[in-house]
């Protein structure tokens, strides 16, 4: 049976702890529903009602465009190891562009300063409500690290690479809406 929470307790936050994945789910009126998988790695709990996560360079933009355009955002964990349980947080996303204040004071307070090559924005979710539900029919799965990947790709690119890579790649949502993102050459 699902319950709700107004806000994220104790034991969500340590479930959301125990987990090495979570998924981010947007739409905005007219256009396809974004679903993306994440690394647990880079996602803080800000405090009861806020949580956030540092996002990369990526292929698209669909979560930033979405949030700009509607700002409705879910955070789904679902348990692949230990006791079953499925938790989303709903509310109301917030993009945080890379090089303002609201980022580089967010950076400092939960990631201590320290972002990865290709640091894009951070994403923030204002809480609206959270709900868990039994899970039962999430098959149990291995947790066997991270990848490396992402670090090898950005890695191989110059700070000019990479601009150039988001000016190109993540500017226009898959429906053609701009993302928000655009960067001058010399940016990182």
């Amino acid at each position: 049976m699902a319950t709700q929470y107004p806000e994220i307790g104790d034991a969500h936050r340590k479930f959301i702890a125990r987990q090495h994945v979570f998924f981010t789910a947007t739409a905005a009126e007219g256009t396809r529903i974004n679903l993306s998988p994440r690394s647990t790695d880079l996602l803080r709990v800000i405090d009861a009602s806020t949580v956030a996560y540092l996002d990369r360079t990526g292929s698209g933009n669909e979560t930033a465009t979405h949030i700009r355009a509607d700002g409705r955002l879910t955070f789904m964990l679902c348990a692949f190891e230990g006791p079953p349980m499925i938790m989303r947080l709903y509310g109301r996303g917030r993009v945080l562009g890379h090089g303002s204040a609201e980022y580089a004071e967010m950076l400092s307070g939960w990631f201590d300063g320290k972002e990865p090559r290709g640091a894009r924005q951070i994403i923030v979710l204002d809480v609206e409500m959270v709900l868990t539900s039994c899970g039962f029919g999430v098959p149990f799965h291995d947790y066997k690290g991270e990848r490396n990947s992402m670090d090898r790709w950005t890695d191989s690119k110059s700070d000019a690479e990479l601009v150039e890579y988001r000016n190109t790649y993540n500017t226009r949502s898959l429906d053609g809406l701009p993302t928000g993102h655009v960067e001058e050459e010399g940016a990182s």
